[in-house]
């Protein structure tokens, strides 16, 4: 039954273009071209350099980084049989189909429910080993959609909606298509009279001074520039009925938008971006007419009324039948115009919608129907596939006309289609296997970092316990007149071959890289230090035993003390005034006495002051004064970073025997910002920091409380609160406040490495030691001590300014 509906649907769909038809014995027996494929995604195993194929066709990466919320491979690879032939696609997920605003819209109760974002399981690509050959699916739920490999077009769905098994291959349809029917002249007259009515009935010919236009504008090349249409999808309530729910519906028409983008973005340089998919889930929300052109100006008063989300042309998918000799229609060169900027489309299967709305979309981007009388001047001469914009009724027709790229250029140099040259804020950003980041879609991505594991697992256990010690090669950092230097102890963290495969893990790896994975592709223990601390206001991160990658890099939370109670941290920073000149004016320079700033700043001068109000300078309260103009000692000339404002102030004064330089200046960054004043964050006494130019205390900065043990010690007392306002424990406690021991399990020894009994040796090196030790006490009581930055607590009470 399913084969004899796919059979007199392909025949329908012929139907669809054209109003009055004859199909012969021969399109006939191309239409039969249907057969029962068993598709495969092709993977790598653990240890094995060769693709296999597996009946789990799901591209959802494991290990989802956000529960909940689906992501798909950036890459993926397909295999099926049919027709004598293996095709294998290579896929890449279509980053520029939805923007990051994304969103989608229903009705409940009449009223709007918007939600953002959305499951993208959108590909394209190519048939391996064939250069011109082009692939378009959607992986959701098994494979929908199109490949062509430069002699036939075929189209792939399930065979059935569900599938409840992964062990079990799953059955496809696929048909292959390579049929034309010919229809004669079919003149549009009612577009055309509309578009009279509407003033638009003016070809380019008749316009000389677009002529004299081109001679000027050809230098810029406006069609090899790369375009962005920003469509919206609306389907009507009937659309909604046909596919059950609003999950198939959008899933629906993001197919269809991905088959649209494969052929503009190749023929027109046109990306097309779907910015959002509303569906009528109540009720249709304008009158419905089997006349194309009244619902094509119902929905223009719709879409100028009701829809307040940005886009270059919104299209309507009706489950209405035309009765029109076409199965579209829209307002030709209406793109970026909100009246104009429309369409409506009759409903269709995947493929036959996707010609439709090119060919809508392609006529809000100014691009004619193709006389048939010009068919060989357009260059549209393959009989089998056709162009998109020819009168005569094709099946599935692949490429726009030279007529029609014509059409499309000169609407551009006409100044047209304007809005396509403003790129979206943001899409989802591009991935690129192989450039050593896992980024989204990724499961592991090595780059150059690329190692074979098995030739480090020669020495089996040995081997293992060796990956886990490299974990010890931490990348230090050192401060050195401001700017970190990344210093590296023994080399790179490797990235191990056998784990990932095309940025995928391999069946039984739980990861390839990271400095919390091992050579075997296991993870390493909880507690394995995996970055330490680079300043006083940084937390050292460890393993946490379920991830190859060491958890995100944390700080101290604002308000911490921090360089011996000098300083206090803000924004992972140890903020003091000392530090803020010497990031300025380079190593030398340091921060002035106190008395600088209770002398200047309270004067309100270009020497010192809190701010300026025009032209008049601000005196600072003499509770502000650590806040206010930024004064230093030993400065050069010419500041290390940004630009200098104006001059240096210099100022010296003879206190208490001593020369005090009390220097400063406005030193401008490109984005306007002036570091002449004190930072926000500094320590400006007891308990007191620095917010724009006002000293006030900590209390007031409302910082967001981490849990408390007993007796209401924060993290009770075995870690320290973070910028997330959870508790960083120390080593050997863990809970969400510390407050649990749970000391990391030891790495198991070796069999061979049993505990021994003392040797002389031994005795004597810890005679030394011990001698050692007492020396260090005795000194340690005399005044020489350390301090233990790891157990440093906020601590309110801190004496810094």
């Amino acid at each position: 039954m399913r084969l004899i509906f796919l059979q007199s649907l392909a025949v329908a769909l012929l139907c669809q273009f054209a109003s009055a038809s004859t199909v012969s014995p021969a399109a006939e027996d191309e239409l039969r071209q249907v057969t029962t494929v068993y598709p495969s995604r092709l993977i790598y195993y653990l240890n094995e350099e060769l693709e296999s194929a597996d009946h789990d066709l799901d591209t959802r990466v494991r290990n989802q980084a956000v529960p909940g919320q689906d992501v798909h491979l950036a890459q993926a690879n397909f295999q099926l049989e049919a027709f004598g032939s293996t095709f294998t696609m290579d896929l890449m997920l279509n980053n520029d189909l939805l923007s990051s605003e994304y969103e989608e819209i229903h009705y409940e109760d009449g009223k709007p429910i918007r939600s953002k974002g959305g499951e993208h399981c959108y590909y394209h690509g190519q048939l391996r080993g064939k250069e011109y050959s082009r692939v378009a699916l959607s992986t959701c739920n098994g494979l929908h959609g199109m490949f062509d490999d430069g002699e036939f077009v075929y189209l792939i769905e399930p065979l059935r909606q569900t599938h409840t098994s992964n062990l079990e291959a799953r059955a496809h349809t696929l048909l292959r298509s390579s049929s034309l029917l010919t229809l004669g002249d079919t003149e549009d007259s009612g577009v055309q009279e509309m578009e009279k009515e509407e003033g638009e009935d003016q070809t380019l010919s008749d316009l000389p001074w677009l002529r004299r236009r081109r001679k000027r504008a050809m230098h810029r090349n406006v069609f090899a520039e790369m375009k962005y249409f920003e469509i919206m999808i609306v389907s009507d309530h009937n659309t909604f009925k046909r596919h059950k729910s609003r999950k198939h519906t959008r899933n629906f028409a993001k197919s269809v938008v991905n088959l649209v983008d494969a052929i503009f973005k190749e023929q027109l340089n046109t990306r097309v971006v779907l910015v959002a998919v509303e569906i009528w889930t109540d009720k249709d929300l304008i009158p419905l007419s089997v006349q194309p052109l009244e619902m094509l100006k119902s929905f223009s008063k719709y879409r100028q009324q009701s829809i307040h989300l940005s886009a270059d042309a919104v299209h309507l998918f009706t489950n209405m039948t035309f009765h029109y000799v076409r199965s579209s229609v829209a307002y030709i060169g209406g793109v970026c115009s909100a009246k104009r900027g429309v369409g409506v489309n009759e409903y269709g299967t995947t493929w036959t919608m996707a010609v439709s709305l090119s060919q809508s979309l392609a006529q809000n981007l100014g691009i004619q129907w193709d006389p048939t009388t010009t068919r060989k001047k357009c260059g549209c001469m393959d009989s089998w596939v056709g162009c998109i914009m020819e009168d005569t009724g094709v099946q599935h027709p692949r490429r726009f006309s030279k007529c029609s790229i014509s059409d499309f250029k000169n609407f551009l140099l006409r100044g047209g289609a304007s809005c396509l040259f403003n790129r979206p804020n943001k899409l989802f950003e591009p991935t690129e296997c192989g450039n050593g980041y896992v980024e989204v879609g990724e499961e592991c991505d090595c780059g150059a970092r690329m190692i074979t594991a098995s030739t480090n697992m020669v020495l089996g256990r040995q081997g293992e316990m060796e990956g886990t010690q490299s974990l010890k090669r931490l990348t230090m950092a050192r401060k050195q007149d401001g700017e970190l230097e990344s210093q590296e102890l023994e080399g790179k963290q490797e990235c191990y071959k056998d784990c990932c495969k095309k940025c995928s893990l391999s069946n039984g790896a739980h990861c390839s890289d990271g400095p919390c994975c091992n050579i075997t592709c296991l993870f390493i223990p909880r507690g394995t230090s995996c970055r330490e601390a680079v300043n006083d206001c940084d937390i050292t991160e460890s393993c946490t035993g379920d991830s190859g990658q060491c958890p995100p890099n944390l700080h101290m939370q604002d308000g911490y003390s921090c360089q011996v109670n000098q300083g206090r941290c803000y924004g992972g920073e140890c903020k003091t005034r000392e530090n803020q000149c010497k990031y300025i004016w380079g190593s030398k320079a340091g921060g002035s006495e106190k008395y600088c700033y209770e002398k200047l700043n309270t004067e309100g001068t270009e020497k010192g002051n809190c701010g300026h109000d025009g032209d008049k300078w601000l005196p600072c309260s003499k509770h502000d004064v650590f806040c206010g103009y930024l004064l230093c000692s030993n400065i050069g000339r010419n500041p290390r970073i940004g630009n200098l404002k104006d001059e240096i102030t210099p100022t010296t004064f003879n206190h208490q025997g001593r020369l005090v330089d009390c220097s400063g200046g406005h030193v401008i960054l490109d984005d306007d910002t002036d570091l002449g004043y004190v930072d926000d964050g500094t320590p400006c006494g007891p308990s007191m920091m620095c917010l724009d130019q006002k000293c006030l205390p900590i209390s007031s900065f409302n910082f967001t409380a981490c849990p408390s043990g007993p007796g209401g010690r924060v993290c009770s007392a075995h870690g320290v609160c973070n910028n997330e306002a959870t508790c960083s424990c120390h080593e050997t406690w863990a809970g969400t406040d510390c407050s649990m021991h749970d000391p990391p399990k030891e790495p198991p020894t070796a069999p061979d490495e049993g505990p021994k009994g003392p040797s002389a040796t031994n005795l004597i090196i810890g005679s030394i030691a011990g001698a050692i030790l007492m020396a260090a006490i005795v000194l340690g009581g005399t005044g020489w001590g350390f301090k233990n930055v790891k157990k440093r607590r906020y601590d309110p009470n801190a004496s810094a300014i």
